[in-house]
């Protein structure tokens, strides 16, 4: 028996998340097909560095499983390409010790998040950004992002939806964001993330951007822990999971 960690990267459009649920087409549901095959009919299950919602995308998803095949590890990238479905691809394949997990080894994650700021849509680009046709301050913005930095309790930033039981406390290494053309970049790295977290923020963000709120008013949602005294969350669309970060 040998476990295999994975790098993977899909298109989230056509997906129902990355977790599987009944009667939906995800993510884990797709690899876990293509793994039976390879495995003729046995069941074998992956598990993943955590889950992304329907319509997320990701760059640098980490899966690991098991299996008992001798297939060489250099080979499996190929095995597995050969017939998954083409909005998900293996970029990476290795062999990790028997105790590595793939969510519980994790040290660090970053998320980027893509927004089309123009006065006309763009068809093509319209399931990997958010098009947000306002004018924004993107100074006042990079300034907002210093207030989220570091570690804090971010209650007003996690959906009201998550079961997360325990403490809502997470340590952001980077918030930052920068425009190019008409096209603005969201980069987020830290410990670990809640439930719709970089959506919320981001969403915060635009707020200052528009002059809704002052860059100083994070601080006190940070403060109320709770979710009503933040902004609206960001569509799913422009939010891909870029890497996963293991000691």
């Amino acid at each position: 028996m040998k476990k295999l960690k994975c790098t993977i990267s899909y298109d989230g459009t056509h997906f129902s998340g990355y977790q599987v649920q009944p009667n939906k087409r995800t993510v884990q549901l797709e690899i876990e097909h293509v793994l039976k095959r390879i495995h003729k009919g046995k069941n074998i299950r992956v598990y993943a560095s955590g889950r992304t919602d329907s319509g997320v995308h990701a760059k640098g998803q980490v899966i690991h499983f098991e299996t008992d095949l001798q297939i060489p590890v250099d080979k499996w990238k190929d095995a597995l390409n050969a017939i998954i479905p083409k909005d998900i691809y293996v970029k990476k394949v290795e062999e990790v010790s028997l105790d590595f997990h793939a969510q519980y080894d994790a040290i660090e994650k970053e998320y980027r998040y893509f927004i089309l700021n123009s006065k006309e849509p763009d068809v093509f680009k319209r399931n990997y950004m958010y098009y947000y046709p306002f004018p924004i301050d993107i100074d006042a913005m990079q300034e907002a992002c210093n207030y989220l930095e570091g570690t804090h309790d971010f209650t007003s930033f996690c959906s009201a939806r998550s079961n997360v039981k325990g403490s809502k406390e997470r340590t952001l290494y980077e918030v930052s964001c920068q425009k190019e053309g008409n096209e603005l970049q969201f980069i987020l790295r830290g410990n670990g993330f809640l439930y719709n977290m970089v959506r919320i923020i981001v969403g915060v963000l635009l707020d200052v951007g528009s002059g809704k709120i002052t860059a100083a008013d994070i601080e006190a949602m940070l403060k109320q822990k709770d979710r009503t005294a933040a902004g609206i969350t960001v569509p799913p669309t422009g939010l891909f999971l870029w890497e996963v970060s293991y000691r």
